[in-house]
């Protein structure tokens, strides 16, 4: 803490305040000279956000089912239902559903065992038990359960829920009976009728009394029955798939299905990205025309200190205002990503342009090369040609018959590249990317100078100090030569 002015009076603080308010002034220009190149690549990183977001949905514009998806109609719905992949040729097909497929269940007769207590302290000593179940090609599979002294009739059901064997047991308290069933569809036993067989097993068959011997039940374990198109076939599932289509049975019936290009969905997908497309282009645009308010600097933290947060974020508002107005990484990237929608595609037919489907870029120059849609013209298109439109799109080749997404994607990785070579791209440090290279240096500036208004401050403080020094030893001898003065009157 230092306190001057004891000798002469003067405001010593406030003095070195003022001389420290126009020594600062250098050191303001450059926090705000910082400010702005970390606003600056912030917006940058903003935009190869919007850019990145459009290129993972050209993405899905560059594959087959985007332009070859199908839909398929059941005369009924609650009998047969279906989905067709990409490769599916138009067509007919008739599904009769003669049976549905069911898991096996078993419920034993009522059993009088305490669930709350061991197995060992009523006397039911298993030890282990074990049972059959079956594999896809009809062998028999073996499992067996290990009981220790303390499990409980549900720690042993848990043990042949958990273990890798298709199969789930559970007690029922309110019947209390046992109760195990297969945990998928069908019949794999082909010697025999029972999916679970447990026949040699005490334990199961006996104290829990699911054997044959007792009055319980036993039902399902069946594979699904249907005719396809007049051939019988069987499944172990509620679904088949034949040459591409995913039938699902959902119950007894005859249903007659249709597959059929889903030009619908193309379209959608199509309408969207021209959507997300017109969206990057409005922000890539609106950052070029955006007016820049010279006048509205960055705030320092001291003229912060004097306003309101409602007047910080109106004043930066302006300030960020225009920031990447003429960039050319900008600019140059809106006009590449405008030309490769102009250039003709080979498509091997008659589409072989943009306009040919319906779609143009605005013919208002301030839209900045926005895509305009007739929906009637693409949907027509996508009924017609499908094969021509997927190549104008998403044809992969590079020559004349590279299709304009592509092409498109070739301008977007270009722009992204030089956005990063100027703002990086999050993971970067400072030294790889130009802004990071000027924000480095201004820091350092900054810094060096920091320790300057240090050394020049103190060296007020020295100066103002020996002139209290100089002034308090006048006053001393001014006040001996009064005292002699005095003293010989």
């Amino acid at each position: 803490m230092r306190i001057g002015g004891l000798a002469t009076g003067m405001d010593i603080d406030s003095l070195v305040n003022k001389l420290m308010k126009a020594e600062r002034m250098p050191l303001d220009r450059m926090q705000q000279e910082s400010t702005t190149l970390t606003w600056k690549r912030d917006a940058f990183r903003d935009i190869n956000k919007k850019l990145l977001e459009l290129d993972d949905m050209m993405l899905n514009m560059k594959l087959d089912r985007t332009y070859n998806s199908k839909s398929v109609s059941s005369s009924d719905e609650s009998s047969v239902t279906a989905t067709a992949s990409t490769g599916v040729s138009d067509g007919n097909y008739s599904i009769e559903v003669e049976k549905l497929a069911s898991s096996e269940t078993v419920i034993g007769e009522q059993i009088d065992i305490d669930t709350t207590k061991t197995l060992e302290e009523q006397g039911i000593v298993p030890g282990e038990i074990s049972f059959n179940t079956y594999t896809e090609d009809g062998n028999t599979e073996t499992h067996t359960i290990s009981v220790d002294s303390n499990d409980t009739l549900q720690d042993v059901l848990k043990k042949i829920t958990d273990d890798d064997n298709n199969v789930r047991a559970f007690y029922d308290s309110n019947t209390k009976k046992v109760i195990m069933e297969t945990t998928r569809t069908g019949k794999y036993n082909i010697n025999g009728n029972k999916e679970i067989d447990f026949s040699t097993d005490s334990f199961l068959n006996d104290t829990l009394k699911l054997g044959a011997g007792y009055a319980s039940q036993e039902t399902g374990g069946e594979d699904a029955q249907f005719n396809y198109n007049g051939v019988g076939m069987t499944s172990h599932n509620n679904s088949y798939d034949l040459g591409g289509i995913n039938f699902q049975f959902k119950g007894v019936g005859t249903a007659n299905l249709s597959v059929t290009n889903n030009d619908e969905a193309t379209f959608d997908s199509i309408m969207k990205f021209v959507d997300k497309y017109n969206e990057v282009v409005e922000k890539l645009n609106g950052s070029q025309s955006e007016e820049k308010f010279r006048d509205y600097k960055p705030l320092t933290d001291k003229q912060k200190e004097s306003m309101s947060e409602d007047e910080i974020e109106l004043w930066e508002e302006k300030a960020k205002s225009g920031i990447l107005s003429g960039e050319s990484a900008i600019s140059d990237g809106l006009f590449s990503m405008r030309s490769s929608w102009y250039s003709n595609v080979d498509t091997g037919g008659e589409i072989t342009s943009l306009t040919q489907v319906g779609i143009t870029t605005s013919s208002n120059y301030r839209d900045g090369g926005k895509l305009i849609v007739d929906p009637i013209e693409l949907k027509a298109a996508l009924s017609d040609n499908p094969e021509e439109v997927k190549k104008l799109f998403s044809n992969s080749s590079e020559d004349g018959s590279r299709g304009l997404i592509n092409r498109l994607d070739d301008a977007l990785d270009s722009t992204r590249g030089k956005i990063e070579a100027r703002a990086g791209s999050g993971m970067d440090t400072l030294e790889n990317y130009s802004l990071g290279k000027r924000m480095k240096e201004i820091n350092t500036r900054i810094s060096d100078f920091e320790d300057r208004l240090v050394r020049v401050e103190n060296r007020y403080w020295s100066q103002f100090t020996q002139m209290e020094k100089a002034i308090q030893r006048m006053n001393q001898q001014s006040a001996q030569l009064m005292s002699q003065f005095g003293g010989g009157a």
